[in-house]
């Protein structure tokens, strides 16, 4: 009797710690049940970290299985598609699910936010205006290219040439009317040209007359085959243009 006595402690704490390691069991299992039957969403994450203003490629994108986030319903996207081309409005990480806060339509970016201008390395976007008799009656379309017809009257005498050509155009402009909705007729036209030809432009847009030709779409660039100008292959080539330049570059009009 003395020796049940004796061990009558022990064997009741070994009774409780058996019965907190059951307990600590149970509570894994339950947590671990309710995990796996949390509500799941399959949505778009980044595959790289992606900056704001360059739009967002397919292969950046894949598909995910997330738990439901705390900030549910918060809106993620369930396709691809919905995503790709869309301009990221903050940095995206690696593995980050895509929200609807986080991304723009590029029509839609405002800002600095919006998207990068699609300018070659030696290029600039220069705006010159237009109409419907200038240019083309509206046919001219962003990413069509144009060649470029100037008039000017010299000493009595008026000449017209075709000072450039293969100019692609990358923004169209529009003027709304009264009503707030847009009207037919572009005002002007947003190309790509190098500085050098910028400067020869604006003169030509001060002293002369300018028109638009619509070139064939069958003669159009290749997607990025546009390669730097030797002869002006960046924003330092540019020196500035006289009327000496202008009659030395284009004799024919003089």
């Amino acid at each position: 009797m003395s020796g049940f006595t004796r061990r009558g402690p022990f064997t009741l704490l070994g009774i409780v710690l058996a019965l907190v390691v059951i307990a600590a069991f149970v509570l894994v299992a339950l947590n671990a049940g309710a995990a796996s039957s949390s509500p799941q969403l399959n949505v778009v994450v980044a595959t790289r970290d992606l900056q704001p203003r360059l739009p967002i490629d397919a292969s950046a994108l894949t598909m995910r299985t997330i738990p439901v986030p705390n900030d549910y319903p918060k809106l993620y996207f369930s396709k691809l598609s919905q995503v790709q081309g869309m301009v990221p409005l903050v940095t995206i990480a690696t593995g980050q699910a895509i929200t609807a806060s986080d991304i723009a339509k590029p029509s839609q970016a405002l800002g600095a936010q919006s998207e990068y201008l699609p300018i070659p390395s030696g290029y600039v976007a220069l705006t010159i205006p237009t109409s419907e008799e200038q240019g083309v009656a509206n046919f001219i379309q962003p990413d069509d290219y144009i060649s470029v017809i100037a008039t000017v009257a010299n000493k009595g005498k008026v000449a017209s040439m075709t000072v450039f050509t293969n100019l692609h155009v990358i923004r169209i402009g529009t003027q709304a009317t009264t009503s707030g909705t847009t009207a037919p007729s572009s005002t002007s036209l947003t190309v790509v040209v190098t500085e050098c030809q910028a400067e020869f432009i604006t003169w030509f847009l001060t002293y002369a007359s300018l028109k638009y030709a619509l070139e064939s779409y069958q003669d159009y660039l290749a997607p990025g085959s546009q390669t730097k100008d030797p002869k002006c292959p960046g924003v330092a080539s540019a020196k500035g243009v006289t009327l000496d330049a202008v009659q030395a570059a284009f004799p024919t009009l003089f």
